[in-house]
């Protein structure tokens, strides 16, 4: 009989551990559209270097070295028009992302 309440108590302590939901949660800073821009144009940066480096050791062929450098340059242009565009209009950024 004991075990079993040393059973029934320890599954409760257990399900209240995985399950409690604290009063206040901290989210972390609000995502806005320019942030996540930025984050996007950081991680092109760095593929267009990692993309330089490999092209230089000669693990890229030059066909599609230029189709890659060309594709990640349009999408760099493209994130950084967007976020000049947000920075311009304030009133943009708070909007979802798409």
């Amino acid at each position: 009989m004991t075990w079993l309440f040393v059973a029934a108590l320890l599954t409760a302590a257990t399900l209240f551990y995985v399950f409690y939901i604290p009063g206040r949660l901290f989210l972390g800073p609000e995502n806005t559209r320019a942030s996540y821009l930025r984050e996007r144009k950081d991680a092109v940066y760095e593929n267009l270097r990692d993309l330089n480096f490999e092209y230089q050791a000669g693990k890229v062929p030059e066909g599609d070295y230029q189709q890659m450098k060309s594709s990640l340059q349009d999408e760099a242009a493209a994130l950084l028009a967007e976020i000049a565009r947000l920075e311009s209009n304030p009133a943009l950024q708070k909007g979802n992302r798409s």
